[in-house]
């Protein structure tokens, strides 16, 4: 079984700024689109970005300009920056292996003032 372990949230002020990261156990982890998921309480979740083995990106509009999302298939992470946070955005968000029903423990984003 794959292991996901998701870092880096916290609780940030609006407009504020969080690097999230994702390490994951997949050896051959470059051969896969990765995602970003989040889900909120009360809410569905939802694929919030992705990106291609060859490195092309998707972005979920609410989100476009404000969260770019990474990878480092040397070291088999992927990440998620995050700026100008808002309110909707507190959430607790995972990672994901595209294809694959593995998913960690995720990291939680707090926006508050």
């Amino acid at each position: 079984q794959v292991q996901l372990v998701e870092s880096g949230g916290g609780l940030v002020q609006p407009g504020g700024s969080l690097r999230l990261s994702c390490a994951a156990s997949e050896s051959s982890l470059s051969m896969y689109t990765m995602n970003w998921y989040r889900q909120a309480p009360g809410k569905q979740r939802e694929l919030v970005a992705s990106i291609s083995s060859g490195g092309s990106t998707y972005y979920l509009p609410s989100v476009l300009g404000r969260f770019t999302i990474s990878r480092d298939n040397a070291k088999n992470m992927v990440f998620l920056q995050i700026d100008s946070l808002k309110f909707e955005d507190s959430a607790v968000y995972y990672c994901k292996i595209d294809g694959r029903n593995y998913w960690g423990q995720g990291t939680q984003v707090t926006v508050s003032s």
